[in-house]
């Protein structure tokens, strides 16, 4: 029997005519809402604070599952090439603590969240967590006062915050629809509209479809697999046409669970199984099936203090490739127009 939560995200992809009858005016109203709350903060009625540092926020207006991580990461590495000392911010879901974290070489995923340790580990970037924003930005800029640039990992809606840029990521499967919808009827937390007022779109995971420009300034984004390594000794690499006859199973607690799987079967990888957890699940050692190849993603691969007894587990690493260059165009606007949001 498919769980409540089941049932609605496959009404978001695919919508159920009952439900939308059902939904529709609680997302009408939603709308209101957001809409109401976000004026406020513009307007000033609702004070949101400014740090000393340029802030961009890299988001989302889907609630979840557009690849931005591996965007921040390569948006992060591609600054961090050009001299630039940046760090980044992020609320840290699914840690167990509301206490700001900066985080350090001994976090783990209940310190500081799967998605902050994996780009921290990633990018060597300072990173800090915090239900505040602006109180991770000051506590990592106390840690590291010679930070001249701040990325903050979602938080497009975090208005508390304020931002010299804001940058979107929309997944290419949705630049054709025409049946989105806001929450709860969609998976839309503000109406497309919204990206008209961004700095910029990134569209994910392919390519966006022909009618699809909501902003002056697009830019699409792919990932590319690495090799696969051993969890607990990264310096050595799956051998693929040494499977065989072995059992191969793969885990994901990701938004979107069977992009993974599908990207291990197309680089010709024949699953035995395969374990799609909740997104940000606390994955163990007892999560893991009986298999003599298992396959996880790097956002699961940080849960794992060290992978001790776990020599059959292997992890698939990937990177955002941006085009064009969107570090460069963010340094360019930046000099020309430092706005705060």
């Amino acid at each position: 029997m498919p769980k409540l939560h089941q049932i609605i995200e496959r009404h978001w992809q695919s919508p159920n005519p009952f439900l939308s009858l059902l939904l529709k005016p609680l997302s009408k109203l939603f709308a209101k809402v957001a809409a109401k709350r976000r004026d406020d903060f513009v307007s000033g009625r609702l004070k949101s604070e400014k740090l000393p540092v340029p802030v961009v926020v890299v988001g989302n207006i889907h609630a979840g599952g557009t690849g931005k991580t591996p965007i921040v990461a390569a948006l992060v590495s591609g600054l961090q090439e050009k001299g630039v000392k940046v760090g980044i911010i992020s609320r840290g879901y699914g840690r167990k603590s509301k206490a700001v974290h900066v985080l350090n070489t001994a976090s783990s995923a209940a310190d500081a969240g799967d998605e902050p340790l994996l780009l921290f580990r990633q990018t060597g970037a300072p990173t800090a967590v915090g239900s505040s924003r602006a109180e991770a930005g000051r506590a990592l800029l106390a840690a590291y006062p010679e930070l001249k640039l701040i990325v903050a990992d979602d938080g497009l809606q975090h208005y508390a915050l304020q931002r010299n840029m804001e940058i979107a990521v929309f997944p290419a499967a949705d630049t054709g629809r025409t049946n989105l919808d806001l929450l709860p009827n969609g998976s839309l937390r503000e109406p497309l509209s919204r990206l008209a007022s961004v700095d910029a779109v990134v569209v994910s995971g392919g390519k966006a479809d022909t009618v699809f420009r909501p902003s002056e300034n697009m830019f699409a984004s792919h990932i590319e697999t690495g090799q696969i390594y051993r969890l607990n000794r990264p310096s050595e690499k799956l051998d693929l046409a040494g499977l065989g006859n072995q059992i191969v199973a793969a885990v994901a607690g990701i938004a979107k669970p069977e992009r993974f799987f599908n990207t291990l079967q197309s680089i010709n990888i024949a699953l035995k199984q395969t374990i799609a957890l909740p997104d940000h699940a606390d994955i163990t050692a007892v999560d893991l099936p009986n298999a003599d190849v298992v396959i996880i993603t790097e956002k699961d691969a940080v849960k794992f203090s060290d992978g001790h007894g776990l020599n059959h587990v292997w992890v698939l690493p990937v990177c955002a490739i941006i085009e064009p260059d969107l570090a460069t165009f963010v340094l360019e606007r930046l000099e020309r127009v430092p706005k705060v949001v």
